[in-house]
């Protein structure tokens, strides 16, 4: 059996243990180019493959070993419904009265019955989940054993590699709710009303009312009791879009291109190597699973904009409705210098592609997000943006030649802040999804039109552009009262250094992160082809189920609103609940 066979094999502890032995013992001593290839060798990623049986899986996670329906296009919001679905249905065929309430996890959903109908309820559950390899968990345990006071059902889902499970962070949870004179009383706190008057009237609301992680023009219906179906400030309704730079570096004629626009651009003679490197133009296919995890994770974004210089990939889907490719010709207009390499120069004109909405995220093709994320991570109710400052700081010194594209933007911006509100602009921003407005980088570019300009005519990184997108906005929003400081989990790699791998392991076993970037700042390396056979490695076992904005999409069976009961007005419709 091959050693990365059996390292995969082996307990986290004893992998992590050989690693660290590795990396202190063995890779000080070889050459630098070989050091990520023996790391990789010593940290497989993925897990052991297992044996697909009647489209099911064993596989292993934190709740203990499950069975999983094996789907190689899930989506969380999708299972997140089915269990859902699969347990109103059951409780509507038995009888039994329910009502649907906000839940204080975004990710899972919460269905109320009264404490009376507990025993009937339970015995209906149990009887749900052998057919199709159900789990029921209980989440809140009563006073005595068999009278718990929430449990919660789901029927696991998982991909072809059993990389990732959809379970019980998705679960639909039921609630016993106890009858107190003419009250019904929660059995744990929601986000709304913890005890209601037993008469609260009945009444019908859409999926976007009981929590954000959903489509914004989901139109499926859920019974639910008129107080549940009020607005909380801490709503956000307006709409958000994603925005992302791409380039795909090893097309012909996009090389023709930029050979032109270097022997034209003299200057890049005198300035630093990171101007104009071949790193910033590689393409990993890292942009496929950024999708995919904008369709897991972000359910809520409206429309994704593609900006390309004419490019495009040949495994995505034009013609999803979410999905518009721009060309760079339609954001620049008679601005700029075109054709551009300069994703400074690309940035400052982001704010106007057409059909965008006010509040948007920029992302680069190689930030991803790791896990579920709901709209109050990046926007206040208000419509602020939030901002992720780093711990790093911009070096104090002035610019110099020797600074790198990056940070004499950063010194730039520095400039200006320091100019317009007499603040020292002390910290870099995280490599993150960037919150953004419209209407500010707007405002941004009239009130520095002279710096702006100058950006958008750079063909390469030049070090008297602006990072507009990546920085100065942040700071800007921040003193002009559009943006608050936030909190993000997140996680930055190099890909060149072989502590990576180990890194990576761990982001797949905890899954524990809002986002996380791959980054390469070496165009030189001679693990290049270590570094692209990591990410081939790592994101189909992160990110493994397909979303529809690629060709090979399998369309999931479309959903039909679901028909709510407990008026006579409204007649009763039951979903189809077969998986």
């Amino acid at each position: 059996m091959a050693l990365r066979q059996v390292l995969r094999m082996a307990p986290w502890p004893v992998r992590r243990r050989i690693f660290e032995t590795v990396e202190a013992r063995v890779l000080p001593r070889v050459a630098p180019e070989r050091r990520l290839r023996i790391a990789r060798t010593f940290m497989p990623l993925g897990p052991v493959r297992a044996r697909i049986t009647d489209g099911r899986m064993r596989v292993r996670t934190g709740a203990g070993v499950l069975t999983a329906r094996v789907d190689p296009a899930a989506a969380p919001c999708d299972v997140r419904r089915r269990n859902l679905d699969r347990v109103a249905a059951a409780l509507d065929e038995a009888g039994v009265d329910w009502f649907r309430v906000p839940s204080g996890d975004p990710n899972r959903t919460a269905v109320a019955v009264r404490g009376a109908d507990r025993a009937a309820v339970l015995a209906l559950l149990r009887r749900l989940l052998p057919a199709d390899h159900g789990s029921l968990r209980v989440v809140r345990p009563g006073p005595r054993r068999r009278e718990p006071l929430v449990v919660a059902v789901c029927w696991p889902v998982t991909d072809p590699g059993g990389n990732m499970v959809l379970g019980h962070d998705l679960a639909c949870e039921v609630e016993f709710w106890r009858e107190q004179g003419d009250r019904l009383v929660a059995p744990r706190r929601n986000p709304v009303a913890d005890s209601i008057p037993a008469g609260e009237p009945v009444t019908i609301a859409t999926e976007p009312v009981f929590g954000p992680f959903c489509s914004p023009d989901d139109v499926t219906t859920y019974r639910t009791r008129r107080v549940f179906t009020s607005v909380d400030p801490d709503r956000i309704d307006f709409a958000i879009d994603v925005v992302y730079t791409w380039v795909d570096g090893s097309d012909p004629e996009w090389q023709r291109r930029k050979a032109r626009a270097l022997a034209e651009n003299t200057w890049l003679g005198d300035v630093s190597v990171q101007a104009a490197n071949d790193s910033r133009f590689t393409s990993r296919d890292e942009l496929r699973y950024s999708l995919r995890a904008v369709h897991c994770f972000a359910p809520w974004v409206r429309r994704v904009f593609l900006v390309t210089d004419d490019q495009v990939p040949d495994w995505l889907d034009r013609a999803h409705p979410r999905l518009t490719v721009v060309s760079h010709r339609e954001i620049f207009g008679d601005t700029g210098t075109l054709p551009t390499f300069n994703s400074q120069a690309i940035e400052s004109r982001l704010h106007r592609i057409p059909g965008l909405a006010e509040h948007f995220l920029y992302l680069n093709d190689d930030v991803i997000l790791g896990r579920p994320v709901v709209p109050g991570q990046f926007f206040t109710p208000g419509g602020l943006t939030k901002f992720f400052a780093s711990a790093a700081r911009v070096d104090t010194a002035p610019r110099g030649p020797a600074d790198r594209p990056a940070d004499s933007a950063a010194k730039n911006n520095r400039r200006l802040i320091q100019e317009t509100f007499g603040r020292m602009l002390t910290r870099k921003m995280m490599h993150t999804p960037h919150p953004s407005r419209r209407s500010v980088i707007a405002e941004i570019e009239q009130r520095f039109a002279e710096q702006v300009t100058a950006t958008a005519g750079h063909q390469f990184r030049h070090p008297d552009d602006l990072s507009l997108l990546s920085s100065l906005q942040q700071y800007y929003a921040y003193l002009t009262g559009k943006a608050a400081p936030g909190k993000i989990r997140y996680l930055y790699t190099d890909l060149a250094q072989p502590v990576t791998p180990l890194q990576l392991a761990r982001l797949l076993r905890g899954r524990n992160v809002d986002a996380f970037c791959l980054n390469d700042v070496d165009a030189h390396s001679a693990a290049v082809a270590d570094q692209e056979a990591l990410v081939a490695e790592f994101l189909p076992a992160y990110l493994p189920f397909t979303s529809p904005f690629e060709l090979q999409h399998r369309s999931p069976r479309a959903v039909a609103p679901r028909q709510p009961v407990g008026s006579p007005d409204i007649p009763m419709k039951l979903p189809d609940i077969s998986l």
